[in-house]
């Protein structure tokens, strides 16, 4: 069970970090998906990584706890609506329900 503050805020940015993984390289492979030959096979490669990295991010960070898998991937839906608020404004689109 977690006992302490400190370990729960180090889970949250675990989470929030694994958050910025995946979402970042979800960015990053978006924007690239146009100049490629094949677009398809680069999207796919890419979802599995992200996933396999964030999977085993939260396994690490889980501990066989689920409330430490809980708080991680907390930070991960924070990190989420904040980049889609964040995002979604530089791009002058509405950001409802995010």
């Amino acid at each position: 069970m977690i006992e302490q503050p400190l370990q729960m805020a180090a889970l949250f940015g675990w989470g929030m970090l694994l958050g910025m993984v995946y979402y970042g390289g979800l960015w990053l492979s978006v924007q690239r998906l146009p100049q490629l030959r094949r677009p398809a096979l680069w999207w796919l490669a890419s979802f599995i990584v992200r996933t396999v990295l964030a999977v085993l991010g939260f396994y690490l960070a889980s501990g066989g706890q689920w409330q430490c898998l809980l708080v991680s991937l907390a930070g991960f839906l924070v990190t989420r609506a904040l980049l889609v608020r964040r995002i979604g404004k530089a791009a002058g689109l509405s950001v409802r329900g995010a």
